[in-house]
Formats: structure tokens, C-alpha cells, sequence
């Protein structure tokens, strides 16, 4: 096949059929003026098929709109062949069962009327039309044949197909370009499939090379990339993902609730309240008891009270009551199981997921006001020094004359009321005590603790503050805990025990020369090792305490629950776990204790984005504490207005105590983004 400039021909390309005028031959290859816009390419000549060379006495035309070709969109629009024509055609090539060329078939269609012009744009319209989706008729090598029912009928059939697919793929991509909340089980359930996957993405369950490849493609040709932060902005827009979505919570035993038979038994328990349990027949009975619980307002799960019990001989002894949910909870029972895998309740910025289902940990297990409960009862005497003198555990019943609030009870011990003196002789008994743990090494670091909460969509700054009642709460529950461990270890039991290695702090002089408060702490803090758990008694560095355990939140801590069991073991004669039990049991509740810290960790981080997002504008007085990786110059300040330590980029040099002044550089929290910059004040 020869070319000369001036030629009509068809390209066909990745791109698609286009027209071309041939410009010059170069060898091989072409340099075609292609399309109506006359760009300038060249293309070898494999690619290129002749449709109508220029006449003898025509001049070479640059444009398909020049002469002699006169070609135009709606030209090749007026040329294309009719149905009837179409048709018509296809009848005669199956009756005569040969193959034509493309001038022939052209007249077949079409009249061109020996008009040059008319004539090349019907035989350009007839190639565009062959080459492209139509399927009545085969190209090839320059010959057209007509195709038999039998090869139109699934050709037909995949057409169709594609064409559906076509419409569901823009069904799809105008719902994602809309950005507008859909209801998903209204979609089809392609489109919820893909939904579902881009949920996974973005919670990190699957990778992006883990998209479906029709799915990925989708996304590309919107710019939408496989960020996970970019989709959960999609996905919130959509009305499919939770803004506040806790990824690390999804999937846990916190996520899904108590299931249905665990209710059931809940029911049942409720039912046996009641009735007698092993072990109440030795209960000592404190229910005449003026006993006291102090927890925040909103607190539901009581898990302690305390109580001064005022001796003839003039002595005074602390008692401490702990609720008692082993009562119910039978060891291994379905409940008692829920409550090891959970570790522990967790406390959310929107509300808290119990250990236990709420209609027992607010109900039978709860020390409330005014109801006889079943409790562990430990009563301590303290010698001049504050060391223990005398204790005892033991079961009890207990009735609790009053609930406070921690600002009513800071006043009762503020006050001192002649008529109800016992908070305030608790307080100084227990600052005996606190002075005791204070001159075996005891650390102190109380500071105002901020803490960011939703309630009914609302975000609140909740800022609690180291209290006289606070403290006096805490050191009671210290001092609980020492007692069970010298219990263990006086009946060589084995505990759940928390234990702390030796740190070695800073010089005195040089924690003297820091300010006094977050700055002096954040140095201490920096020296101090992570607490262990183990089954044999250790030394806890930072309580002062040669043993420890934490045993007087048993609604709440597994841990608690188990120290209970071993005890009442050795109280009722029976055998308790053994080191070895005890420690494959340890590992199993300290492991979703841990995972507990982590969600509620990743949760309070979370809220903190979002109230940053709410203040963006905003800017705070910062105290730094200390450098984190000074090479990026990266620190932790406190905002003292919001009681919160926060890692912050710093001024170069800052040193522990400098004044700085704190805005928001980036947020997201979708993101899981949040960039504080500090500047000198």
C-alpha cells in the first residue's frame, strides 16, 4: 500500500480511531497532521490504513477541513450509514458470503453521487464505524465479511454485559463524586461490597494491593488514592465510617457487648441475690457500720468504702470494704471468663464498657447507699510511724451510711464537724501513713490530670484535681493492698504482684534547681522503669512498698477478683492456685489489661485531636518539661490550663521550666494527626 501526501487515512491507537492527513513518507513511517486540531505526529505505517488517496489534480490539504476532503464532525455525523442501511448490507455479505473492500462497502451503505469530498467522508464514517464497537461486521486485512447469527449472539451477549458494567461502574463513581450519605443497604450489593472494603482499608485490615483491581481503578480515576486518612474523610462524608472510630477497639470482646447468654445468666445471678452463698454463714456483720463511699458524681460501680472504727482503749482502726462480685462470679464460670478476656472495665471518653454487665457491676456487686452488700473487709491499726500494726481480712456485710462526692467529702474533712469527725481522723491516720511510705522512698506526683470527655455529642474539658479526699481515697487503697500482700506473703500465697525496680534519680541538688511541680516530675518520671506483675512479692520502687497488689477494684480489675479468691482459699481451708496456675491465668488478664490501657490510651488521644480541631484557632500558656528527640526538636509541655502533658515542636535551647507559647500547627484527627508548635512567650 503506497502513501503520498494529501492522503485521508485512518490511525488507530491506545487513544482510540482517529482521521489523519498524510504530510510527508519518511521511510517506514508517516508524519501525519492527525485529527481536527492537525497535530503534527509521526507513526509507522503498520498503524495506518488508506481510506481515500488525494485526487491527481488536488493539492495537498494541512486539515481535514480543507479541500478536497471538506471534513468536519458533523460532516462524518450526516455520513454515518442508517440502521436500514446497516442491516441492509449485512443481509447482501451473508447471502453472497464474500468479503469487500472498504470502497466497496461504502457504496453499499451510502451514495456518495460521485462527489470526491462526500464520497471520503462516507468511506471515513464506514471505517470509523467498523473499527469500532459495532458488531455486525469483521475487519480484517482490509476486507469486511459479514458475521453469522451464531458469532452475534454472544458478542452480543458481552456487550450487553460490558454495558452493564459500564453503568454500574458510573452508578458508582457519581455516588463517591457526590460525597453525600448514602444508606448501604439500599445500594446494590456490588457497591456495598465495595464499601466494605474500603472500610477495611481504611482500618488497616487489608493492604491497597488487597483492593479489588476494578475497585482500585475506580478510585484512581477519581483521584482518590489509597491514603487511609484520605479515605475516611470519603467514608465519613458517605455516612460509613465513624468519625470517632476506634480502630484498636474493633474486633475485641469490648467491641461486640455481652452476648445474649450471658445476659441470661446475668438474670439468673440477679435471682440468687438474695439467697445464701457459700461462705456467708462466717460473714462478719457491718452493716450498723457508719461507712462511707467517695467517688465522682457519675460513678455507677462502687467498688469501696471506708470506715474509722473508734476502740475503747482509745485506738482507732481504718476499715476498708471492697466489693465482693466472687460472690456470684463462680471461678471459670461463662461471666468469670468474659471478665478474663476483658481484663478490665474500660473508660471511655463517651462512656465506659464494663468488665462485668452493668445490672450486676451498678447493681448486687455496687456498695450503694442503703443496700446490705456482701464485701471483703480489711480493718488496719497503725503504729506512732505508720507502719502496719495490726490487720485482718475477712468476709463481711456492709451497709453504707453515705455517698460523696470527693468535694463533699474535701469538705467534711476541711470542716472536721464535731457531730462527724471521721473523715477528718481517717485523713490524719492516713497521712501518717503516706508520711511513712514518704521516708522508705515513696514518690509523690500529684498534679492536676486533664482529661477530655463527650457527653451526648458534647466535648468537655474534665480537669481533675489532687485533693485532700483524693488523696486520702488513694492512700487507703495503697494501704489495702499492702495488707493483702503481706497476707501473701505471710501464707507464702501466690499474687498477682506489682512490683518496681530501684530507679536512679537525678542528683537531690539537681531536682532542687528545677521548678517544683510538672517540671521536677517529668525529670523523675524520665528515671522510673515500668511496673511489673509478677507471683512472687518484689519491692515497688515509686510506692515505698516491699510488696504490693492492687486488690480494692474488683468490679472493675480481674486482678482484684483473683487476689480475693486466693485469699478466701486460705481463709476457708481450701487450696489456693498454685505459682505455676497462677501464672498462665496472670498472663492471660495482664495481657487484656494491657490492651485495655492501649484503646483507652488511643481513645484519649483521639479526643484530644478533636478538641484541638474545635480550638484550632486557639493559643495556650506551655511550661516545657523536657526534650523528647531534641534533633527534631521535638518536647513535652504542659498546658497548665488544660492539666495536659503534650509533645510539642520547640524553640531550640528550651530548657526545663521556660515559658513557651503553644498553638496548633496541624490537626486531623481523622488522621490520627495532631502537630503543636511552641514559640517563646
Amino acid at each position: 500500500m503506497a502513501f503520498h501526501s494529501g492522503d485521508l487515512v485512518g490511525v488507530q491507537d491506545t487513544r482510540g480511531a482517529q482521521l489523519a492527513i498524510v504530510e510527508a513518507v519518511q521511510g517506514s513511517k508517516l508524519r501525519l497532521h492527525l485529527g481536527f486540531d492537525a497535530k503534527s505526529v509521526v507513526l509507522p505505517q503498520r498503524q495506518i490504513q488508506l481510506l481515500s488517496p488525494l485526487p491527481a489534480c488536488g493539492d495537498p490539504p494541512a486539515r481535514l477541513g480543507a479541500s478536497p476532503w471538506h471534513l468536519s464532525a458533523e460532516a462524518l455525523q450526516a455520513a454515518r450509514p442508517g440502521r436500514r442501511a446497516w442491516a441492509a448490507a449485512w443481509l447482501l455479505l451473508q447471502e453472497a458470503d464474500e468479503a469487500v473492500n472498504l470502497a466497496e462497502f461504502s457504496e453499499l451503505v451510502s451514495s456518495s453521487a460521485g462527489d470526491p469530498s462526500s464520497a471520503a467522508a462516507q468511506r471515513a464514517a464506514c471505517w470509523l464505524e467498523l473499527v469500532g464497537s459495532q458488531l455486525w461486521f469483521r475487519w480484517r486485512q482490509e476486507e469486511i465479511t459479514a458475521r453469522s447469527l451464531q458469532e452475534l449472539r454472544p458478542l452480543r451477549r458481552e456487550r450487553r454485559r460490558r454495558q452493564l458494567e459500564a453503568e454500574r461502574e458510573q452508578s458508582w463513581q457519581a455516588l463517591l463524586r457526590r460525597r453525600q450519605p448514602v444508606d448501604a443497604e439500599a445500594l446494590p450489593p456490588e457497591q456495598r461490597q465495595r464499601l466494605e472494603q474500603l472500610q477495611q482499608l481504611a482500618a488497616g485490615r487489608i493492604e491497597p494491593d488487597q483492593l479489588d483491581p476494578a475497585l482500585r481503578q475506580s478510585l484512581s480515576a477519581l483521584h482518590v488514592g489509597s491514603d487511609r486518612g484520605d479515605l475516611r474523610h470519603l467514608l465519613v462524608e458517605l455516612g460509613q465510617w465513624d468519625r470517632h472510630r476506634l480502630l484498636s477497639l474493633a474486633g475485641t470482646t469490648w467491641s461486640s457487648g455481652f452476648k445474649p447468654e450471658l445476659l441470661a445468666e446475668t438474670q439468673r445471678l440477679l435471682a440468687m441475690v438474695d439467697l445464701e452463698q457459700p461462705g456467708d454463714a462466717t460473714r462478719l456483720d457491718l452493716s450498723g457500720q457508719h461507712c462511707v463511699t467517695i467517688d465522682d458524681d457519675d460513678t455507677r460501680d462502687i467498688d469501696d468504702g471506708l470506715a474509722l472504727e473508734r476502740r475503747r482503749d482509745g485506738s482507732l482502726r481504718i476499715w476498708i470494704h471492697v466489693a465482693d462480685p466472687g460472690r456470684l462470679i463462680a471461678a471459670d464460670s461463662a461471666l468469670d471468663l468474659e471478665a478474663r478476656r476483658r481484663g478490665s472495665s474500660l473508660y471511655l471518653a463517651v462512656g465506659n464498657l464494663p468488665m462485668f454487665p452493668e445490672a450486676l457491676s451498678n447493681g448486687p456487686f455496687s456498695l450503694r447507699q442503703g443496700h446490705r452488700s456482701a464485701a471483703w473487709s480489711f480493718w488496719v491499726e497503725l503504729d506512732e510511724a505508720g507502719d502496719i500494726g495490726a490487720y485482718s481480712i475477712q468476709r463481711s456485710w456492709v451497709k453504707p451510711t453515705y455517698r460523696l462526692s470527693y468535694s463533699d467529702a474535701d469538705e467534711l474533712i476541711d470542716l472536721a464537724p464535731p457531730e462527724d469527725p471521721d473523715l477528718a481522723d481517717l485523713d490524719r491516720l492516713l497521712e501518717r501513713r503516706r508520711q511513712w511510705r514518704l521516708a522508705r522512698g515513696a514518690l509523690l506526683m500529684d498534679l492536676p490530670e486533664g482529661r477530655i470527655r463527650s457527653h451526648q455529642g458534647e466535648l468537655q474539658l474534665e480537669i481533675t484535681e489532687p485533693s485532700p479526699s483524693r488523696q486520702m481515697v488513694a492512700e487507703a487503697m495503697i494501704l489495702a493492698g499492702a495488707v493483702a500482700a503481706r497476707f501473701g506473703m505471710e501464707h507464702g500465697l501466690a499474687l498477682p504482684y506489682r512490683s518496681q525496680l530501684p530507679a536512679d534519680l537525678p542528683a537531690a541538688a539537681e531536682l532542687q534547681a528545677l521548678p517544683d511541680g510538672a517540671v521536677r516530675f517529668a525529670a523523675i518520671k524520665r528515671c522510673l522503669s515500668r511496673g511489673l506483675m509478677g507471683t512472687q512479692p518484689a519491692a515497688h520502687f515509686s510506692l515505698g512498698l516491699p510488696a504490693y497488689v492492687q486488690a480494692t477494684s474488683p468490679i472493675r480489675r480481674y486482678g482484684d477478683l483473683v487476689v480475693q479468691r486466693q485469699i478466701a482459699a486460705i481463709l476457708d481451708g481450701s487450696a489456693p492456685l498454685s505459682t505455676e496456675q497462677l501464672q498462665e491465668l496472670l498472663e492471660q488478664f495482664d495481657t487484656a489489661g494491657r490492651e485495655g490501657i492501649g484503646i483507652s490510651r488511643e481513645d484519649q488521644r483521639h479526643w484530644q485531636q478533636v478538641w484541638f480541631e474545635t480550638h484550632r484557632g486557639g493559643q495556650w500558656s506551655a511550661q516545657f518539661l523536657r526534650w523528647l528527640r531534641p534533633q527534631d526538636r521535638l518536647g513535652l509541655v504542659r498546658i497548665e490550663e488544660l492539666a495536659l502533658d503534650l509533645a510539642a515542636e520547640c524553640p531550640s535551647g528550651s530548657a526545663p521550666g521556660a515559658l513557651l507559647l503553644l498553638r496548633v500547627k496541624q490537626v486531623d484527627s481523622l488522621r490520627d494527626q495532631l502537630r503543636l508548635v511552641c514559640a517563646l512567650n
